[in-house]
């Protein structure tokens, strides 16, 4: 592990009461990455996330965070960790309750207290400082949740599902955070079932599906290599679009209809043009056409298959 190097697993494995959630999953996080964790709900992602925290130890396998095996408890100066259940304390201030967890982390009480009132105010809670926790909103809490987990300054951010539960505006402001820290250096992982989000943050990315990997690279290599020839297609109307997808299915290998857009993958040797002239023809009124990159949402249901979110969910309430 070279020092490039942030987290590495080797063939990690986890199994609880007979049920296997990870199975032996090796990734490698570089230094100054946005590395997403992808997958549908019972994955394995938090499982796997709780091993590289040494939260949990795997049954076979190895986790190295900064080059050793010492675990998360080890290096918690140097780790934020966001988890999936939230958790603080109601009864508490805002304000005291940041200070308080900054310095469990090291950070002196009065660098504590000006870091934490930077970041309310940054974060649009300026005025809810002096206020109980519990009298937030669930967003809220969240948001100072978020702002504890990277008080301290942390080399290494892991934040499991931490767009679960918020509104779009607070998505905006969480997504504007997490870029800003990326560009000052913080290695960041965060797991996701909302593929769209990880596509336009992420530089890498690693797909699991029932506890297994099924893709792993830099983001643009895994594009590239997955790409294929992809067109969107945008309809006036959207019956005459379910029509006109349906009436070019021999030049189509698979298609992903909304109604007014559609996203197809054309078959081996299939020229653009020839679907264009396909559709022209049939009368069908078009706001778009483009030849585009396949989304980690395309690539992931062609590497995983359609029914992997109802297989991890049937795992997950198993286990």
């Amino acid at each position: 592990m070279n020092h490039d190097t942030v987290v590495q697993l080797s063939g990690i494995t986890k199994r609880f009461a007979g049920h296997v959630a990870v199975i032996d999953l090796s990734l490698v996080v570089p230094r100054g990455a946005v590395y997403g964790l992808l997958g549908p709900n019972g994955a394995g992602k938090t499982t796997t996330i709780r091993m590289m925290m040494n939260i949990t130890m795997p049954d076979e396998g190895t986790v190295k965070l900064f080059g050793d095996e010492l675990g998360g408890r080890h290096h918690s100066a140097r780790l934020g960790y966001l988890p999936e259940e939230r958790g603080l304390y109601r009864k508490m201030k805002v304000r005291e309750t940041l200070v308080f967890l900054a310095e469990a982390k090291g950070v002196a009480r009065g660098a504590a207290a000006r870091k934490a009132d930077e970041w309310l105010d940054r974060l649009g809670l300026g005025e809810w400082r002096l206020r109980k926790v519990e009298e937030l909103s669930k967003g809220m809490q969240q948001k100072v949740q978020f702002i504890a987990t990277m008080l301290h300054e942390p080399e290494l951010l892991i934040l499991d599902e931490p767009f679960a539960g918020l509104d779009p505006i607070n998505q905006q402001v969480l997504k504007d955070t997490i870029v800003q820290l990326s560009r000052a250096g913080t290695t960041i992982i965060f797991s996701t079932h909302q593929m769209d989000v990880a596509e336009k943050i992420c530089d890498h990315v690693c797909i699991i599906a029932r506890g297994r990997k099924v893709l792993d690279g830099a983001l643009a290599e895994v594009k590239q290599v997955h790409g294929g020839n992809h067109v969107a297609v945008a309809f006036e109307d959207g019956a005459d679009g379910g029509a006109a997808v349906g009436s070019v299915g021999d030049l189509v290998a698979k298609a992903d209809d909304y109604g007014v857009y559609a996203e197809l993958a054309l078959r081996d040797g299939v020229d653009p043009q020839a679907l264009l002239e396909r559709l022209m023809r049939s009368g069908t009124r078009l706001r778009r056409f483009e030849r585009i990159e396949p989304s980690l949402h395309r690539i992931f249901l062609d590497k995983a298959g359609p029914d992997a979110a109802q297989d991890a969910a049937e795992e997950a309430a198993h286990a």
